[in-house]
């Protein structure tokens, strides 16, 4: 297929096509870093922003080496320290960096909606690295794209997501990749953090953690976001939240032979899962680091429009 879009702004409007164009253009781009010299000259002559108005380890340095392995220049930018804390708007800082001749920004910011709105307002490419509890894109193709490697296949897949849906913007891109890709979708987690509406994703919910063990294929564990929740605590205790939707082996021995484990990261060890899981032979959350570098070198690649 030929790609269209200018921007990537979440996975819910994209179709099982460009989805899996994307995981096959990244799949062209992961040789690269395996060479004495990992560059390619796809973007020789582009401009790469990074807008990060929230912390990042991973998302950040992985859009800013994926850029550089596709040999654009690279741009950083953080909300402290910049014209943002003298009262800039969002808007007239795109603007004023894009008149430097920036040609894609990467956008991660705080508020749900933000990197639509950018389209809206400045003419260069926008690419969403996480906008509020909205969505996550690139995460959650990362996660397609180390599920389809490993599993050969995403269709006919259970797959259960872990934790705190209720904050996750990684969790909402993910059911929409994997409900596209025809897997199977079930949240799993406290009654707190499940949205009341999420079955409208066509998902299903379980509170049961050892039925979910029992039946999934893949389990995504996602870290409880304290710093969401606004001094609201959805359950009694850290304590009691392990006891029933913690990773542990014990809860592991129920589980099928071949069942993979991921995380997006940063990992609470001893809390969504324990160290031994996230160190040992199920665990394929290194391996998420490294396709999220093809991941992203593939977006880039794709919404510069160099096809």
């Amino acid at each position: 297929m030929i790609w269209k879009r200018k921007h990537l702004l979440g996975l819910e409007e994209l179709t099982a096509e460009e989805i899996v164009h994307i995981l096959n253009t990244a799949e062209t781009f992961k040789e690269v870093s395996t060479r004495s010299i990992k560059k390619v000259p796809a973007l020789q002559g582009r401009t790469v922003v990074n807008m990060f108005y929230e912390s990042s380890t991973r998302t950040n340095l992985s859009f800013q080496l994926a850029a550089r392995r596709l040999s654009a220049d690279t741009l950083g930018f953080s909300k402290s320290g910049s014209s943002v804390s003298k009262g800039e708007t969002l808007v007239d800082t795109a603007k004023n960096i894009e008149a430097m001749g920036v040609d894609i920004m990467v956008l991660r910011h705080e508020c749900a909606g933000t990197p639509k709105m950018l389209a809206e307002n400045v003419g260069c490419s926008i690419v969403n690295a996480g906008d509020g509890q909205h969505e996550h894109p690139t995460q959650a193709l990362l996660d397609l794209y180390t599920i389809r490697e490993v599993k050969g296949t995403i269709e006919g897949l259970t797959v259960g997501i872990v934790g705190d849906i209720a904050h996750s913007r990684v969790a909402r891109s993910n059911i929409w990749g994997l409900t596209k890709l025809g897997a199977k979708v079930m949240v799993v987690g406290p009654a707190t953090l499940i949205p009341k509406d999420i079955k409208r994703m066509g998902v299903e919910v379980c509170f049961d953690m050892d039925r979910a063990v029992e039946e999934c294929d893949v389990l995504n564990m996602l870290r409880i976001q304290l710093e969401r929740q606004q001094g609201y605590n959805p359950f009694p205790s850290m304590r009691e939240y392990i006891h029933l939707f913690g990773l542990t082996n014990d809860r592991l021995k129920k589980a099928k032979d071949d069942l993979i484990i991921m995380h997006p990261g940063p990992v609470n060890r001893g809390i969504e899962l324990s160290p031994e899981i996230a160190d040992g032979p199920r665990s394929v959350i290194l391996r998420q680091v490294e396709n999220g570098l093809a991941v992203r070198m593939a977006v880039l690649f794709l919404v510069a429009g160099v096809e």
